[in-house]
């Protein structure tokens, strides 16, 4: 009984210590999974507590299903509107991408080590992925707004270029077991029954888990249970028969997260909240499973690895997959900065292990070290690396709270509470005098803990929290009104678009005559302003694309339904 209690106090006090040094590492600039693996590796053997846990097969299942949580996550809060600008673009580094980045660094490792062949590509295709844990976590957790291409192609590779990296490690590692001699058809078989049965299991599963949610009543706090346990069925059920349980689980929650869900707050609520328990809890058992003295004899392939991989590899497969798609230079610079390697490397590096190849240890510590690398040298530049490169935009909403409310058979309205400030933009104004949005409507009003009777004849006072119902399409107007400019100053609205705004529709003809700018190569006087920046952008324009006419600088405001509905403009000097 003793040693229960004594487990239980331990389990929650390494919990509560992981939540809390997330806030320092917060504070430093610190990845917070960097956090984890180094409590992890401090509990350890060679650590404070000496814990002494090798058991290969435990942690692969730990960090299997750790990550089948957050790529279900992932998926759920990844909003089908992020495909139009990064599907394609993603899919290509997800597949050729992987296959160009071990290449590269298989090949380097095996010339400058001395190794077989084979086992230079393992080693590339094992650390060939990013990571959906790195990637979602670092890049939802500074409060960091990227563009909106940047961030989706991003998300969506590291959500789908799992089966790739598995698909090329376990061929590798059956070659080195079993030196096949039908290569090629046993590489193609395993391929396509990666993928295809990934792709088929996740979209049939995403489906029927949405009409099942739909369909039966339970309590609501069974519903995110019903979404997470069928989440991690398709998972298992895809992996058992051959597929990627991966890619499966990923699309699982994109095609279920992008249909109307009974208790859909709910279920991403407590999935957000999961996903990060997931996360604490298979980052400390993978630094539980590292010997860190046993690190130091491979420091050498290991930072040669990193390097080839971060400066080398992962950049000729960023430019030479994102080429056809014109992405900005320096999105595609981003882009192959932010390569994060995290859970997935560590986890195809227990393979090895598992299958008994030789010199399976050095493969396991090399990608260790490399995810080390990535999260120290990738991870802590993220912010900085957006803001040298001018890819941060101005965040969506300041809203204190902001739920989605399902109204049947009707367009979808928010509800948004503000809190007024001292420096709120509306302080002391009558309610009923507000220019407010035209779907807005005021339904509550709470002064020191109560809710007034008639919200909409009371003037705003400080630490007043004012409570509206509107289209989504109307939250940016309403922060306008309600929240004072804040962040980097940079990013004020007014600095970052331009102090005028011109609607979408605007012809480029009547444009050019009211300030006298002359017409652009290609365009036509009759066309409308967002015709002429999606072809532009190659329909793929998203929220902070500018293009320079003159001396006007164009910077897009808002799109909606693939139109580009409001332009920001900037009346400056030429070039």
């Amino acid at each position: 009984m003793d040693l229960t209690n004594q487990l239980i106090l331990f389990g929650a006090a390494l919990l509560l210590v992981s939540i809390l040094a997330s806030v320092v590492s917060d504070r430093v600039g610190a990845p917070m999974l960097l956090v984890f693996l180094a409590i992890g590796m401090l509990l350890g053997e060679e650590g404070l507590f000496g814990i002494d846990f090798d058991d290969i097969q435990a942690a692969h299942l730990i960090g299997s299903l750790a990550l089948a949580i957050i790529l279900f996550d992932g998926g759920l809060r990844t909003q089908a509107s992020t495909f139009r600008v990064a599907l394609k673009p993603a899919l290509t580094l997800a597949t050729v991408g992987v296959i160009i980045t071990a290449g590269i660094t298989g090949g380097v490792l095996a010339w400058a080590f001395d190794l077989d062949w084979k086992q230079g590509l393992l080693i590339g295709a094992i650390v060939g992925s990013t990571d959906a844990a790195a990637v979602f976590g670092l890049l939802h957790a500074r409060g960091l707004e990227l563009k909106q291409r940047v961030a989706a192609t991003l998300e969506i590779e590291s959500g789908s270029n799992d089966p790739m990296a598995i698909f090329l490690t376990i061929m590798l590692v059956e070659i080195l077991v079993q030196q096949p001699d039908l290569l090629a058809a046993a590489a193609a078989l395993e391929f396509v029954q990666q993928l295809g049965l990934g792709a088929a299991f996740g979209a049939l599963g995403g489906l029927t888990l949405a009409w099942l949610i739909n369909r039966i009543n339970l309590t609501p706090g069974l519903y995110p249970l019903l979404a997470l346990g069928g989440g991690l069925a398709i998972f298992g059920g895809a992996a058992v028969l051959g597929g990627s349980g991966f890619l499966a689980v990923y699309l699982a929650g994109l095609i279920a997260g992008n249909r109307r869900l009974q208790a859909a707050q709910n279920i991403r609520r407590f999935h957000d909240g999961f996903a990060w328990l997931a996360q604490i809890t298979m980052f400390v058992v993978l630094g539980l499973l590292v010997t860190p003295s046993e690190l130091l004899p491979v420091a050498a392939q290991g930072l040669l690895a990193a390097a080839v991989l971060i400066l080398v590899a992962r950049p000729l497969a960023v430019f030479a997959c994102l080429a056809p798609f014109r992405f900005p230079w320096r999105e595609q610079l981003f882009i192959s900065w932010v390569g994060l390697r995290g859970a997935v490397p560590i986890i195809l590096g227990l393979f090895p292990l598992l299958a008994g190849i030789e010199q399976a240890e050095l493969f396991f510590n090399v990608a260790f070290f490399v995810v080390l690398v990535s999260l120290v040298v990738q991870g802590w530049t993220i912010a900085p690396a957006a803001r040298l490169l001018g890819l941060e935009v101005p965040p969506d909403s300041g809203a204190t709270q902001r739920q989605v409310i399902d109204v049947p058979h009707q367009t979808d309205y928010a509800f948004i509470a503000y809190r007024i400030t001292e420096s709120s933009p509306a302080l002391y104004e009558p309610i009923n005098r507000l220019n407010l949005p035209s779907s807005a409507q005021p339904v509550a009003l709470f002064r020191e803990g109560e809710a007034l009777q008639h919200p909409r004849r009371e003037v705003l006072r400080p630490r007043d929290y004012l409570y509206l119902l509107a289209l989504p399409r109307d939250i940016a107007d309403l922060d306008r009104l309600f929240v004072a400019p804040s962040g980097p100053a940079y990013l004020a609205e007014q600095r970052f678009f331009g102090e005028f705004t011109l609607d979408g529709s605007a012809r480029l003809g009547e444009i050019a005559t009211a300030y006298g700018i002359s017409m652009p190569s290609g365009a036509r006087p009759e066309q409308s302003l967002s015709d002429y920046l999606l072809w532009i952008f190659n329909n793929r324009a998203v929220v902070g694309d500018r293009v320079r006419i003159d001396n006007l600088q164009f910077t897009i405001r808002e799109i909606q339904d693939g139109r580009i509905a409001k332009v920001g403009m900037r009346i400056g000097q030429k070039g």
